[in-house]
């Protein structure tokens, strides 16, 4: 059984991204990463997306990696 811990990144960064007013389509196309990986990641599929992903993401969302990764 998977405990709540388990998406805290994801949902993360979906309240951060929902508060630019931005769907997931229109971020994952201005953070340059496939649609696919931001919902899979949102929504806890991907647990620990690579670093090159989480980077791109954090700039997008104007925070520092270390900030996204802090949970």
């Amino acid at each position: 059984m998977e405990s709540n811990q388990d998406n805290k990144l994801g949902k993360k960064i979906k309240s951060l991204r929902k508060k630019m007013e931005l769907s997931q389509d229109e971020f994952a196309r201005k953070a340059d990463i496939p649609y696919t990986t931001l919902t899979k990641i949102e929504t806890g599929v991907i647990k620990k997306p690579s670093v090159f992903v989480m980077a791109k993401i954090a700039k997008d969302l104007s925070i520092s990696l270390d900030e996204l990764i802090k949970l």
